[in-house]
């Protein structure tokens, strides 16, 4: 389930191309990667920084929405 949810997110960064910033990228693929480890606080803190210093793009939106499904974890 988590797989899947990552290979969604993935898809997601490739459909949006090259509108977003390339350091907003990478913070989203190395939580994506915490993500899979199953190290969530850290996955969850790049998620966070990532959303706080990119708040415009639509990568920022991916993130805010993993924040929300970790946190709907609880």
């Amino acid at each position: 389930m988590i797989t899947a949810r990552l290979v969604l997110c993935a898809f997601c960064l490739m459909l949006l191309g090259c509108s977003d910033s390339s350091k907003a990228k990478e913070l989203f693929e190395t939580a994506a990667f915490e993500e899979n480890q199953g190290n969530l606080p850290h996955a969850k803190q790049l998620y966070q920084e990532l959303v706080n210093l990119y708040p415009s793009t639509k990568v920022a939106e991916i993130a805010r929405a993993r924040l929300a499904d970790l946190d709907s974890r609880k």
